[in-house]
């Protein structure tokens, strides 16, 4: 079965990706969670599911994988 064209909450690791294009020059360590939060909420493909809150793990593991995500970007433009 296909991923969902959608993006949710617990997308964590996709969620990082699209964060990561969309805002590829911001450091995800120095958002706070609303900003963090505000972002996701404005990514095109985002769509909340009924039952799946978010809440602040959610959002950390959230900002873990667009760091990761920047991290690995950061050590390809190195690596070229």
């Amino acid at each position: 079965m296909p991923p969902s064209p959608h993006l949710h909450w617990l997308d964590v690791d996709r969620l990082g990706e699209a964060l990561h294009a969309a805002h590829p020059d911001k450091d995800p360590l120095t958002l706070r969670f609303t900003q963090l939060r505000g972002l996701v909420e404005a990514l095109p493909n985002f769509r909340e599911q009924p039952g799946h809150p978010v809440n602040e793990k959610i959002l950390e593991a959230i900002q873990m994988a667009w760091h990761d995500e920047r991290e690995d970007a950061a050590d390809e433009d190195e690596d070229a």
